[in-house]
């Protein structure tokens, strides 16, 4: 695993070491060097980025894939202003191999594993194990537990779509829910997507029942997770949740063909999701001295990463009066299931 460093903001951690001797006193600091509490303190900072990139990053890259199903309903060109509601069930099944990752002595510079020279901890998506990480902070010790998992073999959330009808064969689609809270987690996704059918103008196609569609679609994910309670001698540092934004741009080319009341769909799906991560929740007693969550959100710019995602799904639609009941499966990097009931108004 690659190493984070940085070099010191040399600036910003003088005025913290000041600060930290002013509020602590001197015994604190009586064989301590106040050029050694600079260094510490931005190795301390270089320990978290790189375990936030590990530990939440399993966590956004599942968040894509599960905004990724559903958008088309059916790629059949949707007559001028019919509309439909529907209510999704969405499930992720979380794969093992992104539940955990090792860590070694040699990762940090700050904390050392407080039992071996290694360790197996979870990602945001793993179990609850837990394991204990030590620092020296002047003369005093820092020690830290590892974060918790969701321990969540299956993750289950429902969400709101609705669409509309536009001319020329193009649909609007919009989903939406509101913020779930999972077990140690919080979740929400929205968006807006535009539809456009074009086998319209095949009419072999058309007589055959088949249906050809294109999406492009604009996505929102945010996920927050429990994160650092690191209590120190001179205040505890406030990182106590870190959340994870994705913007993803969504492109969807789907295929279908209607056997009666049953129709059966696949689809094509590239999406290109910009990961960002900040820390957030209250701020600790450290904040008297230095804004932290500041300078780490700061931070955290270097473990901004893009992804490029190649979906694959497929789904099977059963109508019946103005209720479609849907069930899709997309499958890839990871395998997401999502079932839906639309009601439809024409």
């Amino acid at each position: 695993m690659q190493k984070l460093m940085r070099k010191p903001d040399f600036k910003i951690f003088k005025l913290l070491a000041a600060g930290l001797m002013l509020c602590s006193g001197p015994a604190a600091f009586s064989q301590t060097d106040p050029a050694q509490i600079v260094e510490q303190i931005n190795y301390l900072i270089d320990d978290a980025i790189f375990f936030s990139d590990k530990y939440v990053t399993p966590a956004t890259d599942a968040a894509v894939y599960q905004a990724s199903s559903g958008w088309i309903s059916s790629p059949k060109k949707t007559e001028l202003w019919d509309v439909s509601f529907g209510i999704h069930a969405n499930v992720f099944m979380t794969p093992h191999k992104d539940r955990s990752f090792v860590i070694h002595n040699s990762d940090f510079s700050f904390f050392q594993l407080e039992e071996g020279t290694s360790a197996q901890v979870p990602t945001a998506l793993g179990n609850d194990d837990k394991v204990y990480l030590t620092g020296q902070l002047g003369d005093s010790q820092v020690r830290l537990e590892t974060p918790q998992g969701m321990d969540m073999n299956v993750v289950a959330y429902p969400y709101l779509q609705g669409s509309v009808g536009l001319p020329f064969g193009t649909e609007l689609v919009v989903k939406y829910s509101t913020r779930v809270k999972l077990k140690k987690s919080e979740y929400q996704v929205y968006g807006v997507g535009l539809k456009y059918n074009f086998s319209q103008y095949f009419e072999t196609l058309n007589r055959q029942k088949i249906n050809l569609a294109v999406l492009a679609g604009y996505g929102r994910e945010d996920v927050s997770f429990g994160f650092l309670d690191v209590q120190t001698d001179f205040g505890t540092l406030g990182i106590n949740t870190i959340n994870g934004s994705v913007d993803t741009w969504q492109f969807q080319l789907s295929g279908s063909q209607e056997f009666g009341n049953v129709e059966f769909m696949c689809s094509f799906i590239t999406n290109v999701s910009d990961v960002k991560y900040n820390v957030s929740g209250p701020t600790g007693s450290i904040e008297e001295i230095l804004p932290l969550q500041q300078v780490l959100n700061q931070r955290l710019h270097e473990i901004y990463k893009t992804r490029t995602n190649y979906i694959g799904e497929v789904s099977t639609k059963y109508n019946f009066g103005h209720f479609d009941l849907q069930g899709i499966v997309a499958f890839g990097k990871f395998v997401n299931a999502n079932v839906s009931l639309h009601y439809l108004i024409k």
